[in-house]
């Protein structure tokens, strides 16, 4: 399949939109901006509290006139360029593909033939937010502002959490020899001058109970790039192994201060500041932008001196100039329960070696622009822009695109998009719908490639609309059984694609737990896809978190940075529900993985699953990942 660079199939439909555009555009800034004036978030309110010469204050009363006379001024030019614009929608193609050609030695093409579909396994992360990208008036409804920062701000930390080392803890007890699941925020790695966060350079040995295997320095760890685990498939270098030994009765190591002058200060931001009020916090803060180091509540500082015990060459931990963490706090990390098969954790920052990112309410393409240019420093397949405008098909006329966003560091191999028909009210005009992806993994020592299908979707919003979503859960997965009928070039005697996993992720907007949702919970959907986080309709499993925060008390002290938020403690909700804030916890943000159509020789299991609070401040979502591990199954005796 030909993945589309351009939105239009000439060079001369694109000019023609790029002049439709610059027509409207001015009457579309300054209503925008006109608008955003009279919808103060809290935070502005209590900067007009706290100072009654507030300068937003000053500045409405003496560009509203001016505003509305070139707002005037402009409507007719945004007539005409709104005639043309609508015209040439129907030429437009659904989605626009961005491909970072120069990755070197980490580029997709290296990551998909690393994996031979044997050995140990292989695991994959998935992430999925809602990011609340919309025209700045739009946004301010939910409290957030400033939608160009935040694009920038969100591409950023998302970045620099996925670009950190990923860290394996092994604990050595005589009653317990089991071995975690992959951390998803627990290594602490130092930045350049840049701002991309490091790798760990040299080998650690052993610092009291503590034995580390660290990376070595590397091209691509210069760039902030960290590609799989040993366990994955990987080399040594792209992991640190942690070994806490049993001899201390499973005590975490005593923190150890490092060298002076040889910190990695927590929070040292390299990148520039948005506009954000969270911006404003205090150094050391490890949610401030540009900070790829992990909550310092959640870590216990180690050290590896140049007199370290343990084996290995004398003198290799004298080559670490900076300290290393490893996770132990329990109100943050749960330990598995013995009929648990995966860990969960409320993390302050994106996984490590994070593969998959789906994303919603992407809408403002400026926005996703800004978007896409960040996180190109990681991902080197990204789609954007996705959906239709105007009066496409049988759907109503379209305003805004579906707001979906995929970045991936694998290859991308098909695309299809679909738009649900039935959206009613506000919702109809965006093109919500439903955005499926294949993608190359690896290849067998046969030559047979080994796929994995990815599903990302946004669900009508309105909260008395049931039958409406139930309606789109139905056609997601009809158009899903016929995107993988179409793409699959395999068949029973011909299997030229193994699939390794299917993934459906997205925001939903309806909860496992709320009364009002009944119908939404017994969709079949969850017959056929697993929902970690879900017990049964109407019981979630009890660590289970709400995704949709409470927006008016998105600037509180409490809950305004990684940190705090990551702190705050559970209160109690609707039958084993959990809530960060102090609104409804309502977990309307899905990640489900299924195991039907997979390849039979294979199993795909739950590793970890991981609310994050990095985007504290940023959007009114939790964003959700989860890792699955792709191995052999186990054979009958």
């Amino acid at each position: 399949m030909v993945l589309y660079t351009t939105p239009f199939p000439n060079s001369c439909l694109s000019a023609l939109h790029a002049v439709s555009w610059a027509l409207i555009f001015p009457c579309y800034w300054l209503a925008d901006r006109l608008l955003a004036s009279f919808i103060p978030t809290t935070y502005e309110k209590r900067q007009r509290a706290d100072d009654p010469c507030y300068l937003q204050l000053l500045c409405t009363v003496l560009f509203t006139p001016i505003y509305l006379a070139l707002l005037v001024t402009s409507l007719p030019f945004a007539l005409l360029g709104f005639l043309l614009w609508s015209t040439l929608q129907s030429a437009r193609r659904p989605y626009v593909y961005s491909r970072l050609e120069d990755k070197g030695p980490a580029s997709g093409a290296a990551l998909h033939s690393e994996w031979k579909g044997t050995g140990p396994g292989k695991s994959f992360c998935f992430a999925t937010a809602n990011l609340c990208l919309l025209p700045d008036s739009l946004a301010r409804l939910n409290n957030v502002f400033n939608t160009q920062a935040r694009a920038k701000e969100i591409g950023q930390r998302i970045r620099n959490g996925a670009s950190r080392p990923q860290i394996k803890i092994y604990i050595d007890s005589p009653t317990n020899t089991s071995i975690s699941a992959a951390s998803f925020s627990s290594l602490v790695s130092p930045q350049g001058s840049d701002g991309v966060a490091r790798a760990v350079p040299g080998s650690i040995k052993r610092t009291a109970s503590v034995e580390y295997g660290g990376r070595h320095p590397s091209d691509e760890a210069a760039n902030g790039l960290a590609s799989g685990d040993p366990a994955d498939g990987g080399s040594l270098e792209d992991a640190c192994i942690v070994r806490i030994s049993g001899d201390e009765g499973g005590r975490p190591p005593e923190a150890v201060d490092p060298p002076a002058g040889g910190q990695a200060r927590n929070g040292a931001g390299g990148g520039p500041r948005g506009q954000t009020p969270n911006q404003s916090q205090r150094d050391g803060d490890s949610g401030s932008l540009g900070s790829p180091s992990a909550s310092r509540e959640s870590l216990v500082k180690a050290r590896a001196g140049a007199d370290g015990g343990g084996g290995g060459e004398p003198g290799a931990n004298s080559k670490l100039p900076h300290k290393s963490s490893v996770a132990k706090k329990a109100a943050v990390r749960r330990r598995r329960h013995p009929d648990e098969a995966f860990d969960h954790e409320v993390s302050a920052f994106f996984p490590a070696n994070l593969d998959f990112l789906c994303l919603q309410e992407v809408f403002d393409k400026r926005a996703a622009a800004k978007l896409k240019d960040q996180l190109h420093g990681y991902f080197e397949y990204i789609l954007y822009d996705v959906g239709v405008y105007g009066c496409h098909g049988c759907c109503s006329f379209k305003c805004l695109n579906s707001g979906l966003f995929f970045a991936s560091r694998y290859p991308i191999m098909d695309v299809a998009y679909h738009c649900y028909p039935n959206g009613r009210s506000s919702d109809s005009l965006a093109s919500k719908g439903a955005l499926y992806l294949k993608v190359q993994v690896g290849n067998t020592p046969h030559d047979q490639r080994i796929v994995g299908y990815i599903s990302c979707t946004h669900l009508h919003a309105l909260p008395e609309d049931s039958d409406i979503r139930c309606e789109q859960l139905n056609m997601l997965q009809d158009w899903l059984a016929d995107f993988r009928k179409s793409t699959s070039s395999s068949s029973a005697a011909n299997p030229e694609e193994l699939v390794a996993f299917d993934v459906v992720c997205g925001d939903f907007n309806f909860d496992n737990c709320s009364s009002d949702d009944k119908l939404e919970q017994q969709h079949s959907l969850f017959t056929r896809y697993k929902d970690p986080c879900r017990l049964g309709p109407g019981e979630e499993k009890p660590w289970a978190v709400g995704t949709l925060l409470d927006k008016d008390g998105l600037y509180d002290e409490e809950v305004c940075t990684p940190d705090n938020l990551q702190n705050k403690s559970p209160g109690g909700g609707q039958k084993g529900r959990k809530e960060l804030l102090k609104g409804n916890g309502r977990r309307i943000d899905y990640m489900l993985h299924g195991e039907e159509g997979l390849c039979p020789d294979w199993k795909a299991e739950v590793e970890e699953i991981s609310f994050i609070t990095q985007l504290s401040g940023l959007t009114d979502h939790l964003p959700v990942a989860m890792r699955l591990m792709v191995s052999a199954a186990e054979e009958e005796a």
